[in-house]
């Protein structure tokens, strides 16, 4: 991170008008394009709190942070005042109206580490709240609102991601709300999004909650479940409650697809049984930030052999000397893309930082 990666993602990922890019190629250059995602500038955002957490360059960090605040607090923001998906990069305007809430939790999760390190405002975080509050918060069935428009069937990711930004706003300013819309949050997941039976998390429902088909309740990514151990054992500790119930058999469904050596698979069966073996950076990172969890909840040897595992597969197969990362293999271990993306330093920068919360190196 401090020798390698800030320093690439400060010089080839910053672009002349102050926006992060959205990728480079696999030569860790600039890879020009006609836009970029709000959740990567929301993500390399948070990066560069963290370079300033570390003691990395802090004039360049900072001055980084405030141009991530400014686009995410104005042009990152839709007509309704949540945040959109995708910026231009010619007139640096949002493309289209509608509001997406996966974007929109990242952008809060960014303002909220902003202000937490670098002092930043959290006033456009609290008018986002309130549009979220207002618009998206769905009274007759519960959760929110994926996108405005609406979809025609419910997603948890969006949720675990708003989430994490709970999480991040109270330790930001340390009001009780965001506490409560996260145990609201938390609430629907062991009601409706963790099946008890199978120990698993469903990903996609009809808009009351049910599984959307047969199909996709059979459809399991290992990467998520352990997203939701990690994020359990976060709330636990911000709250002061023990974990709740569904955290171990989150973590015995995840680590059910792990191959040999410790990769993440894309997607499997409930029963383990592989449907896409592909893996990706992502996978690897959440996967390492749950043995952490686990290991920091038990101490028990085995959840660190683990954690050290999942390191070692970053570390061989993903990450680059350079600062990057090669992100995404195919079933056979060879990789399937030309370019990275910058959103993907959000999973190992977060990761690596929790491993150094937890053994104490920083």
């Amino acid at each position: 991170m401090m020798e390698a990666m800030f320093p690439l993602w400060a010089e080839e990922g910053v672009m002349e008008n102050g926006l992060f890019a959205d990728r480079l190629d696999l030569n860790h250059r600039y890879l020009s394009a006609e836009e970029s995602r709000v959740r990567v500038q929301a993500r390399q955002t948070y990066v560069f709190t963290i370079a300033m957490e570390l003691g990395w360059d802090q004039d360049k960090a900072r001055k980084l942070v405030e141009r991530g605040v400014h686009t995410l607090s104005r042009r990152a923001r839709s007509p309704l005042g949540a945040a959109g998906h995708l910026l231009s990069l010619r007139d640096v305007r949002l493309q289209g109206s509608y509001s997406v809430l996966y974007d929109t939790a990242f952008v809060l999760f960014a303002l909220a580490q902003a202000h937490r390190v670098a002092g930043t405002t959290l006033d456009p975080a609290y008018e986002i709240l309130t549009v979220l509050d207002k618009y998206f918060w769905d009274f007759e069935n519960g959760g929110y609102l994926e996108t405005i428009p609406r979809l025609s069937y419910r997603d948890q990711n969006p949720h675990m991601h708003l989430l994490e930004a709970c999480h991040a706003l109270f330790q930001a300013d340390r009001r009780t709300i965001h506490l409560m819309r996260a145990k609201e949050i938390i609430a629907l997941f062991e009601k409706h999004m963790f099946d008890e039976k199978s120990g698993a998390l469903c990903e996609w429902f009809t808009l009351d909650w049910q599984p959307l088909s047969e199909e996709a309740f059979d459809v399991i990514e290992p990467g998520h479940q352990f997203e939701w151990v990690w994020l359990l054992r976060q709330h636990a500790l911000l709250c002061g409650e023990d974990e709740t119930h569904s955290l171990y058999p989150l973590y015995k469904t995840g680590c059910a697809s792990l191959c040999p050596k410790g990769h993440v698979f894309n997607r499997v069966r409930r029963d383990g049984r592989p449907i896409d073996k592909s893996r990706r950076t992502w996978q690897q990172t959440d996967a390492l930030k749950a043995h952490l969890a686990l290991f920091e909840l038990t101490g028990e040897p085995l959840y660190a052999d683990r954690a050290v595992m999942s390191f070692d597969v970053l570390m061989d197969s993903f990450l680059t000397p350079e600062g990057g990362w090669i992100d995404h293999f195919d079933a056979e271990g060879d990789p399937v893309v030309d370019s990275m993306t910058a959103a993907t330093g959000y999973h190992v920068v977060l990761a690596f930082r929790e491993l150094m919360r937890v053994t104490g190196i920083c």
